[in-house]
C-alpha cells in the first residue's frame, strides 16, 4: 500500500464523522516527468494592470482590486452582495454575476452597487457561512450573456444546476446534478454546461438545449472514502483546442474527460501537492492552483503549475494556501487567490508574472476566493 493509500485508510476512519476532506485508494503506479521549478522574487512586471473583482468567502462582499497598487492601496473597497460569496463571473459590459449563499447577486462594476439578488429556487436549508454552507458555488455565463449557470449545493444530498435569464433575472429552469457543485464551465459554442461534482466524484454535462444530462465518474484514484476523500475532483478547465474537460488530481495525474464520449484518459503531473482551481490561456497552457500538502512526510508545498500543452511543467512555489487562479487578458500574469475553502486562508492575492514566476503578494478582502478580470472602461 502507498503512503497515501494508508493515509486515505486512516483519514477516512477518524474524520467520516465530520465529513470532512480525507484521503483515499491504492492508485496504480504513473511515472512521473521531472518538474522545472521557477524561481521566485518579491515583485512582478510592470505591465499594465486591469481592475479586479473577487469574492470574500469569509464575508458578505466582493472587492474591488488594483494590482498595480502597493500592499492595502490595491483594495479599492467593497459591495455588500450576499451571505458568503463563492464563484463570479463578468459579462463585457461589466455586469457581475456573483454566486452567494443567498442567491445570484448582480453587480454593476462600473458603479460599484448590487442591483439585484435572484434568490435560489433550490431549498438548500437555513442559509449559512463555511465550507459546507448551501447554495450558489460554481457559476458561468453563456457565450450569447443571455444565461447565467449556477451550481447549488444542497447540504446531505445532490445539488442543482439554476438556469437564470441574464434580461429577466428569474430561475427559469432546475437541472438536477450531483454533490457540492463546485465548478461550473461552458462548451465554446453553448450547447453545454459541465457541472463538477465535487462530493459525488463527477462531472454532470447538460445539453442546454433539451436539459438532458450525462453522469461522468472522474475518480483516477477510485471512490475509496467517499465524502471523506480529498482525491475528489474540484475544479475544471475547458481545453479550447478540442473541447476537453481537465481535471488536475493531487499534483500527480490530469484527468482527461471528452464530454461527448465520456472516455476518461490520465496524464501523469509532477507538483505532488493537493490541487485546487484551474485555468486554460487561450494556446492551451494550464494554470493549476496547489494547496498544499495531504502529508506534509511525503507531499510538497503549495504551488502554481504552469503546464503547457505538451505535457511539460515548470512549477512556482507559493507560500500558503490558494484556492483558485485567473489570467490578465494577454496571459502575463496569473492571480491567484488566497481564501481558500477550508482553514488556513489569508485574505489576499498572490500575483503571479507567467514567463519568469516571480511572485507578489496583495494583502485585499476577507478570504477572497474567485478572482474576475473587469472589463476596461470605455
Amino acid at each position: 500500500m502507498t503512503a497515501r493509500a494508508a493515509l486515505a485508510r486512516i483519514a477516512v476512519l477518524t474524520a467520516l464523522t465530520a465529513t470532512l476532506l480525507a484521503a483515499c485508494g491504492n492508485p496504480a503506479p504513473v511515472t512521473m516527468p521531472t518538474p522545472t521549478p521557477v524561481p521566485t522574487a518579491t515583485a512582478t512586471a510592470g505591465a499594465p494592470s486591469p481592475t479586479l473583482l473577487v469574492t470574500d468567502f469569509g464575508a458578505d462582499t466582493v472587492t474591488f482590486v488594483d494590482p498595480s497598487r502597493p500592499g492595502r492601496a490595491a483594495d479599492l473597497g467593497s459591495v455588500r452582495v450576499g451571505t458568503a460569496p463563492y464563484g463570479l463571473a463578468v459579462a463585457p459590459d461589466g455586469t457581475a454575476w456573483v454566486a452567494t449563499a443567498e442567491g445570484v447577486a448582480v453587480v454593476d462594476t462600473r458603479t460599484r452597487t448590487r442591483v439585484a439578488l435572484v434568490p435560489h429556487t433550490t431549498r438548500t436549508g437555513p442559509v449559512t457561512t463555511g465550507e459546507y454552507r448551501g447554495g450558489g458555488m460554481g457559476i458561468a455565463l453563456s457565450p450569447d450573456g443571455t444565461r447565467a449557470y449556477v451550481g447549488v449545493n444542497v447540504p446531505g444530498g445532490n445539488g442543482t444546476l439554476e438556469v437564470v435569464d441574464t434580461a429577466t433575472r428569474t430561475v427559469v429552469q432546475v437541472v438536477p446534478v450531483g454533490r457540492r457543485p463546485f465548478d461550473v464551465d461552458v462548451s465554446a459554442d453553448g450547447r453545454q454546461v459541465h457541472v463538477t461534482d465535487h462530493d459525488s466524484f463527477d462531472v454532470t454535462t447538460v445539453d442546454t438545449a433539451t436539459w438532458a444530462t450525462r453522469r461522468i465518474e472522474v475518480a483516477p484514484y477510485g471512490t475509496e472514502g467517499g465524502l471523506g476523500s480529498w482525491l475528489k475532483p474540484h475544479y475544471t478547465a475547458v481545453r479550447p483546442s478540442d473541447g476537453a474537460l481537465l481535471f488536475p488530481f493531487e499534483g500527480e495525474r490530469l484527468a482527461v474527460v471528452d464530454p461527448s464520449t465520456g472516455r476518461v484518459t490520465v496524464e501523469p503531473m509532477t507538483a505532488n501537492t493537493h490541487q485546487h482551481g484551474v485555468t486554460a490561456a487561450p494556446d492551451g497552457t494550464l494554470y493549476i492552483v496547489g494547496a498544499g500538502p495531504i502529508d506534509p512526510a511525503t507531499d510538497a508545498g503549495p504551488s502554481l503549475t504552469v503546464r503547457a500543452p505538451d505535457g511539460s511543467e515548470r512549477l512556482v512555489p507559493l507560500d500558503g494556501p490558494h484556492e483558485t487562479v485567473t489570467l490578465s487578458p494577454d496571459a502575463r500574469t496569473a492571480y491567484v487567490s488566497g481564501g481558500f475553502t477550508r482553514e488556513g486562508g489569508w485574505d489576499g492575492l498572490t500575483v503571479v508574472d507567467t514567463a519568469t514566476g516571480r511572485t507578489s503578494r496583495l494583502p485585499v478582502g476577507h478570504l477572497p476566493l474567485a478572482v474576475a478580470v473587469l472589463p476596461d472602461r470605455p
